[in-house]
């Protein structure tokens, strides 16, 4: 078995990357329902955008994993948001995600950066793997949504 090697996500990723969101999020936990084509769109719009950041998590030449993220200018000094980050179900728990996010926390300290920030379903298994990571609720931050009618 080869070691697991993260590595900056490309084009070529897209669809390998739109079916790990679908095998990660398409549950009742998630209660998403993406198709490929929707996935893959979704996350080209991502690695498209100007100040895109995203690695993927590579294991016997296959992709389970992948972090998507942008550099977003603020007033004192540039973050990174995490966008997305997923892995796939059966290599959950095996220290991909943890890589992933040490890669990304790697390129934020090479570049001077403030930090991570990232928002999640607090219902989820999610929030408890993000604060063994070191993060931390932002109690000042509220996040809100608004639906239009059609």
């Amino acid at each position: 078995m080869t070691e697991l090697r993260i590595r900056p996500l490309t084009h070529r990723d897209m669809p390998a990357c739109a079916q790990i969101l679908c095998d990660v999020y398409n549950n009742d936990l998630w209660q998403c329902r993406w198709t490929a084509e929707t996935a893959e769109a979704y996350l080209a719009d991502y690695l498209e955008a100007n100040r895109f950041v995203g690695f993927g998590a590579e294991k016997d030449g296959a992709l389970i994993g992948a972090i998507f993220a942008h550099e977003k200018l603020w007033w004192n000094n540039t973050e990174v948001f995490i966008d997305e980050m997923f892995v796939l179900p059966a290599r959950q728990g095996q220290g991909v995600g943890r890589a992933l996010m040490a890669r990304l926390e790697e390129y934020v300290a090479d570049k001077g950066l403030a930090g991570l920030t990232l928002t999640t379903n607090r219902y989820a298994p999610a929030p408890e793997f993000y604060r063994h990571l070191g993060f931390s609720d932002c109690g000042h931050v509220l996040f809100m949504a608004k639906e239009v009618p059609q």
